[in-house]
């Protein structure tokens, strides 16, 4: 248990039978009346965003979840395969706990929230930032550079990402995992 005035960016809290992330909070004292906590929460295994007020020293149950670092090493039918990169251990993820499956490589490093209590995973976090290869994009027509225009391109895990025109096939470009945007070539 815990009170408003534990509150920080975070910290994960049981509520509606989900478990909440604290995105962003703010403590107000109006000129009349109680003070009050105004929170903006994100359910960790849903993704749904919630804005949500607290009396000033209300009592609220908080969860405890734990960051591992896990590397991806394969999908079949099961779901996704993650490896413990501390204890070697493997674990079967299903695919709607990743947010953005279509970017995951083999080899590729990410962060499994893991329920301290139940050691059951909740979600798996990429990292920012992916280096994709190009495998297969139409080439770009000189001279029509006039505006952002972009193309689909596909990358080496089958995911469509948009890229400006001037991006050929058989380039890396580093892609944004939370929305799937190109943001740059790697060079």
């Amino acid at each position: 248990m815990a009170s408003t005035a534990d509150f920080k960016n975070g910290l994960c809290l049981v509520m509606n039978n989900d478990i909440y992330s604290i995105v962003e909070f703010q403590h107000v004292k109006p000129g009349k009346g109680p003070a009050f906590v105004r929170t903006k929460l994100k359910g960790i295994t849903s993704g749904k965003t919630l804005d949500k007020t607290f009396t000033a020293g209300e009592k609220v149950e908080t969860a405890r979840v734990e960051k591992r670092p896990h590397q991806f090493l394969y999908k079949d039918d099961l779901g996704y395969h993650f490896m413990d990169t501390s204890t070697f251990e493997q674990m079967s993820i299903e695919e709607k706990l990743i947010e953005r499956p279509d970017l995951l490589k083999d080899g590729q490093m990410a962060d499994i929230l893991v329920h301290d209590e139940t050691e059951t995973p909740l979600a798996v976090e990429l990292p920012p930032f992916v280096e994709l290869m190009i495998t297969y994009t139409e080439p770009g027509i000189k001279g029509d550079t006039a505006t952002n225009a972009l193309k689909p391109a596909t990358v080496e895990t089958g995911a469509t990402v948009m890229v400006p025109l001037f991006v050929e096939q058989d380039i890396m470009i580093k892609v944004d995992t939370r929305d799937g945007s190109y943001s740059e070539r790697v060079k």
